[in-house]
C-alpha cells in the first residue's frame, strides 16, 4: 500500500478496512443478510471516524490541557468500548485472514 507522507485519521482507517475487504462494497447482494452487513460496515468505519473527531474536540493530544469540560465519565466509557469493539473485530480478522 502507498502511504501518503502524513496520512490522516481518516485515511489510515478507510485504508486498513478496504485491505481487510471490510467495506459494504465486499459484500455480495446474493449473501444473507447484506443489507445488514453492509449497513454494520458502514457503521464501522464511522465509529472509527467520530472516535477521532470526539478525541480532537475533547482530548489531550497536541499539547491540550487535560480539563477539557462537557463530557462524563459515561462517554468516556462509550468511546473506549466502541474503540475497543472496532479494534478487536479488525484484528481478528487479520489475524483470521493470515492463517
Amino acid at each position: 500500500v502507498d502511504v501518503p507522507r502524513s496520512p490522516d485519521f481518516d485515511w489510515l482507517t478507510k485504508e486498513t478496512l478496504k485491505t481487510l475487504n471490510l467495506i459494504p462494497e465486499g459484500v455480495s447482494d446474493e449473501r444473507a443478510g447484506s443489507k445488514t452487513i453492509k449497513v454494520m460496515l458502514s457503521n464501522l468505519a464511522s465509529v472509527a471516524k467520530r472516535l477521532d473527531e470526539l478525541r480532537n474536540y475533547y482530548g489531550t493530544g497536541h499539547g491540550r490541557h487535560g480539563r477539557a469540560i462537557g463530557l462524563q465519565s459515561r462517554h468516556a466509557k462509550l468511546a473506549a468500548h466502541a474503540s475497543a469493539a472496532f479494534c478487536n473485530f479488525v484484528l481478528n480478522t487479520h489475524s483470521e485472514r493470515s492463517k
